[in-house]
């Protein structure tokens, strides 16, 4: 049952498929975290500046933070969790983030994360350069972003 405020959602998260009545109003971020309890979505500047809210829809990177869940109808949407292995291995970009030391306090790493694995996914090829512009939309204030470059070339030139 739907009323103005509330309709049905239906669309794949990491793989799987869900129906849930949500408020229209309500963020993707919000769904992702409070529904779901996808918690590498995170809650930061909520203006789509920091980027610690970034998932991956239909491969592509979007601000959750400032994207109406009810967008997403239809639509695949992958959050950190995804990138978990069966036995919950680390996909070959975490572990390149713990290997470079690109995680401090890790509070915007899934969104750093989600934006380098849409990097890796389309198979180009980028200069140190190129992969810094695709990542300027995330904020760090620990690590410093050379790590985080060095973490996101090491994986895309495997």
């Amino acid at each position: 049952m739907t009323s103005p405020q509330y309709t049905q959602l239906n669309c794949t998260i990491n793989g799987k498929e869900i129906h849930k009545m949500i408020d229209v109003r309500a963020s993707l971020t919000d769904v992702l975290r409070n529904d779901f309890s996808l918690t590498s979505v995170k809650k930061g500047c909520e203006v789509g500046e920091c980027g610690a809210c970034t998932v991956l829809i239909n491969g592509e990177v979007f601000n959750s933070c400032i994207y109406l869940a009810i967008w997403a109808e239809g639509k695949e949407v992958r959050t950190l969790e995804s990138l978990q292995g069966p036995n919950g291995e680390l996909s070959d970009i975490q572990q390149n983030f713990i290997d470079e030391t690109g995680v401090q306090c890790g509070f915007c790493t899934p969104g750093i994360i989600m934006s380098a694995v849409e990097i890796q996914e389309s198979g180009n090829d980028y200069t140190r350069e190129e992969l810094r512009e695709h990542l300027s939309g995330h904020l760090c204030r620990c690590t410093g972003y050379q790590n985080i470059l060095n973490a996101v070339e090491k994986t895309i030139k495997k």
